[in-house]
């Protein structure tokens, strides 16, 4: 498994661009399933929290839910205009929120894993 060092900011637009891509198959091979966007969330998440650097560890649960909603748009499902888009995505995000919570879930539970070890390497000082 490659072992990029994504930035903070780099995880979250990592993210947001393959949701992105995930919304954009799941419009074109899947008719819109919200369901296969969900599933595809959760590597994602967890890509995302594998490859971020161990400074920024606290940006991947933060960054997994921003990418799910921007992802999101392209299967909303909204009807006319701007704002009917925006209630679209709204519908989607309240409805599905199952997912969005586990793929979030996903990325805190890496993250978290990630620092123990991290602590747990680190050598032990002695005081005199």
């Amino acid at each position: 498994m490659p072992r990029p060092k994504l930035t903070g900011l780099g995880g979250g637009l990592f993210g947001c661009v393959t949701m992105l891509l995930v919304g954009g198959v799941a419009w074109l091979l899947f008719g819109s399933s919200l369901f296969v966007y969900g599933l595809l969330f959760l590597p994602v998440s967890a890509a995302t929290a594998l490859w971020v650097r161990p400074a920024d560890l606290i940006t991947a649960p933060i960054s997994a839910p921003l990418a799910f909603a921007a992802g999101v748009w392209p299967i909303a499902g909204g009807s006319g205009g701007f704002g009917g888009q925006l209630m679209g995505v709204v519908s989607a995000l309240s409805l599905h929120a199952g997912w969005l919570y586990a793929g979030t879930l996903v990325a805190a539970l890496i993250a978290l894993v990630r620092k123990a070890a991290l602590i747990g390497k680190r050598p032990k000082r002695r005081t005199v």
